[in-house]
């Protein structure tokens, strides 16, 4: 996976998961992720060693991709979309009854 499509799912976790981390892990994380901020600049504004924002945000990561394991949200959200997309492209309304099953479940 390319960096770029690293920092995309990352964001798409955080959008899900954010407010489960600590306001500084949240911080950091929107700073670095977000805002294209360094981990130097991110420690001189937060007055703390690059080391630390270097292991809050992997503390973070690991977070977030704990909760996507667990729960799958980002997983049945691209499922969802994918669904609707098909549905778009070919009007066939099987795309739609399987998106209805989805949310029985």
């Amino acid at each position: 996976m390319d960096q770029l499509a690293k920092t995309e799912r990352l964001n798409q976790l955080y959008e899900l998961y954010g407010v489960l981390l600590t306001d500084k892990q949240q911080a950091y994380f929107v700073a670095y992720y977000q805002n294209d901020f360094s981990l130097a600049e991110i420690a001189s504004e937060f007055g703390v060693s690059r080391n630390a924002v270097f292991d809050q945000l992997n503390t973070a990561i690991q977070h977030l991709e704990n909760y996507e394991e667990k729960l799958k949200l980002l997983i049945r959200k691209n499922n969802r979309l994918d669904l609707l997309k098909q549905y778009e492209q070919t009007g066939d309304v099987q795309y739609l009854e399987k998106l209805a099953e989805m949310d029985d479940v």
